[in-house]
């Protein structure tokens, strides 16, 4: 018997003017746009919810899996992106037993950093090629290689190895990361000249087309954007922008544009931004399919490879990172991104080691094995919100894109500086939303380990490099904790810890509340900080914070409380230590004109704040 009735026909439908309606009671008076709606750094407005309506005229929603222009991913029946892990190599032998360790515990991709200069590179002939791949059987996994202007010979010892041991060449799948755009934009020079660098990009496209059809050799950067901080919009229209210059320079020089096509990659950060970061990938595929589908293209389907950003990734309470790359995987997956690589949690300070590397592909492993993440093709297919959302990062990122065609191209707008400047520009905005906790990193600017120590752990430079002059302005790559780690760094390597007494007093929610407010705030420095239940007056305080050694007081009250008690606090300090206020109380200009000075409320600028409080301390750094 078949039923055709609706789920919940017995319930009428309610309106959106209905939705309205009570939204609007249940604010009493309060501001809708400034409540509700989120002003993204993306340039969208993101809205309290979404219904069908919101996604009419959308002409792909129609599309199914594996269909052009392929939003719902290049699968029709199966998801199975591949868990790839990192080796860089020094020695061919040591590589080819971590890469069969690898393998046996669950990845099924390998990507091969090796150490190329010039004409100097790690694997150097085919011998060494051959013991690198030794007992690896290449047809059967994702084979990377990040080789940069070397990618032409390794690509020939490739196929000379596929020869002599047999393998079908149809098969062997992967992928060189050979970018000659992307390496001008972060070293800000060609590896040749501008014109042989296209012209080898071409001859390789020629050499992968004929001896290795299925291996993708050219590609599309965006991750170098997104450890910018940029936003996904700029990294999505820069990346198509790239592209364009690629589809434009190399078809000039007489290459078919669907073999182009058929040979490239993107490669794409994923960052914290959850629902963001699974619209960018969607939206990557679809923008991508209808450039191909403008130059052309009979084949229109972009490879994605993923890459848990580095921008958010911290030194202080490392282990949030694993959090931080098990959020963007999962992005990345529901996204549908083709291969995915987690950084190991300690990337940033030290050399990773087997535990880190075990985590990180773990982590797949698990969303996998364990909660059946490629059991389903384009789970977010219908969602109101996510549909949503890939729409308006489509039409934003193409809005971009064709801004920057319109100035004559990616090369132009990179040797112009617009780009540049631009990513300046957001960097700019995000520093100053980790400065006031507008953008949250946990452990670093809120909530951090009071008692945590990394300098005897950091292996290695933790600072960004400052871009070059070069042929061009290199972008700044670097991540978003930086100022706040060398605050507290200075900190630790200072000759005295200061300690921060909290002088709590009267109302118990109030002091409560701003005592903890407070601790937080110091805490980020890497201060001392000492909570208290409470005094029943200012001299009990101030004996108490003199006894403890106090370097700074912070009084914690309330607002009704401040305008006598904390005259009286200054009055018995005497100077002994710095005086805090904290919060933003009605009578702060009255106790300004009384000499008291600071005041930590959540407006204001942690980072400059505590750069304050460090040189009234004495701390260098």
């Amino acid at each position: 018997m078949t039923n055709n009735n609706k789920m919940f026909d017995e319930f009428p439908p309610v309106s959106k003017e209905k939705w309205e309606e009570i939204i609007q009671k249940d604010l009493k008076g309060a501001d809708y746009e400034r409540k509700l709606v989120w002003n993204t750094p993306e340039g969208f407005k993101v809205h309290p919810y979404y219904r069908q309506e919101d996604l009419t005229d959308k002409e792909y929603l129609e599309t199914l899996p594996g269909d052009f222009p392929f939003i719902r991913g290049n699968n029709k029946d199966i998801y199975e992106w591949e868990i790839r892990q990192d080796i860089e190599v020094s020695d061919p032998q040591v590589s080819n037993k971590e890469a069969l360790f690898l393998l046996d515990k669950g990845v099924t991709s390998l990507g091969f950093g090796l150490k190329c200069e010039k004409d100097l590179c790690t694997i150097k002939n085919q011998d060494e090629l051959s013991k690198l791949l030794k007992d690896i059987h290449i047809d059967c996994i994702g084979l990377y290689f990040k080789s940069g202007h070397n990618t032409p010979d390794i690509l020939k010892l490739l196929s000379e190895e596929v020869q002599k041991r047999g393998f079908d060449k149809e098969k062997i799948k992967g992928a060189a990361c050979y970018d000659p755009i992307g390496f001008l934009t972060v070293k800000g020079k060609w590896g040749i000249d501008e014109d042989s660098d296209f012209s080898q990009v071409a001859d390789t496209i020629k050499f992968a087309s004929k001896n290795l059809p299925s291996y993708k050799v050219l590609a599309i950067n965006g991750q170098h954007f997104n450890n910018a901080g940029a936003t996904a919009v700029q990294e999505l229209a820069l990346s198509l922008a790239i592209s364009a210059e690629y589809l434009t320079r190399l078809t000039e020089i007489e290459i078919d544009v669907t073999t182009i096509a058929k040979h490239m990659q993107i490669n794409l950060g994923v960052g914290t931004s959850y629902f963001i970061e699974i619209a960018k990938i969607r939206a990557t595929r679809y923008l991508f399919a209808k450039l191909l589908e403008a130059y052309s293209s009979d084949f229109k389907e972009i490879n994605i490879n993923s890459f848990t950003s580095e921008w958010n990734n911290t030194l202080y309470d490392p282990y949030v990172n694993v959090l931080r790359g098990t959020t963007g995987a999962m992005s990345a997956i529901i996204g549908g991104a083709n291969t995915l690589v987690i950084n190991p949690f300690d990337k940033s300070y030290k050399e990773t080691n087997s535990f880190s590397d075990r985590i990180a592909r773990n982590i797949q492993i698990i969303l996998k094995e364990e909660s059946y993440f490629d059991k389903v093709v384009d789970p977010s297919s219908g969602s109101y919100y996510i549909e949503s959302l890939t729409d308006s990062i489509i039409e934003e990122s193409w809005k971009l894109f064709l801004e920057i065609d319109s100035q004559g191209g990616y090369l132009k707008a990179l040797k112009d500086g617009t780009i540049q400047s631009a990513l300046d520009e957001t960097a700019l905005r995000r520093d100053i939303n980790v400065a006031t906790r507008r953008e949250i990193l946990l452990g670093t600017n809120q909530f951090p380990n009071f008692n945590e120590s990394v300098n005897d752990a950091i292996e290695k430079d933790t600072s960004s490099k400052k871009a070059v002059e070069g042929i061009v302005r290199t972008i700044k790559k670097y991540r978003g904790g930086e100022a706040f780690e060398a605050l507290r760094l200075a900190v630790e390597k200072h000759s005295n810890r200061p300690k921060v007494f909290m002088l709590t007093y009267g109302n118990l929610a109030f002091r409560k509340a701003r005592a903890t407010f407070s601790c937080n705030f110091f805490a980020c420095a890497g201060y001392e900080v000492i909570d208290n239940l409470g005094f029943n007056s200012a001299i009990d305080g101030v004996n108490a914070a003199k006894k403890a050694g106090a370097d700074m007081i912070v009084v914690c009250s309330h607002d009704d409380e401040y305008a006598e008690f904390v005259p009286e606090v200054k009055e018995l300090l005497k100077d002994e230590a710095i005086l805090v206020v904290a919060g933003a109380p009605k009578c702060m200009d009255e106790l300004k004109l009384k000499g008291i000075e600071h005041f930590i409320h959540v407006k204001s600028n942690v980072l400059e704040t505590l750069k304050e409080f460090n040189t009234k301390l004495g701390i260098k750094g």
